[in-house]
């Protein structure tokens, strides 16, 4: 289970990096196996050059090689990637998450040509981010495969296109050295019993130590208990999601006393409703706030 670690902000929406460092202490403590750091529930597009490097390094020195650091290294213009990946100091960097280009829309032609440019700039592990929901274009099993057959250092692909076919399409026929991750909390369990590795997990930043024991039992064979605790979890995983991410778990977050329930424009914290959802299923679940 690696985690999309969140942002913490300060009342005047400064980033929080005393919380932040409790938080990436928890992860550290509570069986995460690694951060996914500055992806799409970091709120990244909100954040300044200088923010994100000091996001960087304060994660980096917290962590102390103690888990693996995957940065999100994405975006709709190749060569600027192409750029970053020549120019950016990626000490303490163990793989990068570089997302299908937003926006632009690109053919399963421009989506290989993005990568295999990507894939050409540096030797750090590459893992393939699918989610056809923010982006605007889905790439295909077929363009999947093509790129992990010819890239030794793509060595997975996260999926949150929601095609469980797709998702078994690839798993199916992919290369041995290559994983496909689940991108959504609420289909790992399913995808897990095709064949699916784990998961980058938006819930994990709330409850490491209970959705990295569902992914190691799953793992392990045991479906029954992972099961049970994935069922557990159902009515999280929607209410997380309701309102957009990372609404959701920084209003579980902040119950939980880890942070403040703020977030940068253009998004917004949870409806009033689902914030009380939240904290009733939170409740259920023994979890003081």
């Amino acid at each position: 289970m690696g985690v999309a670690l969140i942002t913490p902000f300060k009342e005047d929406e400064s980033v929080d990096y005393e919380a932040l460092g409790k938080l990436v202490e928890y992860q550290v403590q509570n069986g995460t196996d690694y951060l996914v750091v500055l992806g799409t529930t970091a709120e990244t597009p909100t954040l300044t050059e200088d923010e994100k490097r000091n996001i960087i390094d304060l994660v980096v020195s917290h962590v102390r090689g103690r888990i693996p650091i995957v940065l999100g290294v994405g975006g709709n213009c190749t060569r600027a990637i192409v750029e970053k990946l020549r120019t950016d100091n990626f000490e303490g960097i163990d793989a990068i998450l570089s997302v299908v280009p937003y926006y632009n829309k690109p053919s399963q032609e421009g989506i290989y040509q993005h990568y295999k440019a990507i894939a050409s700039e540096t030797k750090l592990p590459i893992v393939l981010y699918n989610v056809p929901g923010r982006t605007g274009v889905n790439m295909t099993a077929e363009t999947t495969l093509r790129i992990a057959r010819e890239f030794d250092n793509v060595i997975a692909v996260k999926e949150a296109s929601g095609n469980i076919t797709q998702m078994d399409d690839i798993i199916k026929n992919k290369p041995a050295r290559f994983n496909v991750i689940s991108g959504d909390d609420g289909i790992t369990f399913p995808l897990m019993t095709l064949g699916a590795v784990g998961v980058i997990s938006v819930i994990g930043n709330a409850f490491p130590r209970e959705f990295s024991r569902m992914v190691r039992l799953a793992l392990a064979g045991d479906y029954e208990n992972a099961r049970t605790i994935h069922h557990s979890f159902t009515e999280l995983f929607s209410l997380l999601f309701v309102d957009g991410n990372p609404a959701g778990v920084k209003s579980m977050l902040s119950m939980m006393g880890f942070i403040e329930n703020r977030l940068r424009l253009p998004l917004v914290p949870t409806r009033i409703v689902t914030y009380e959802k939240i904290r009733d299923v939170l409740r259920q679940l023994s979890i003081k706030c």
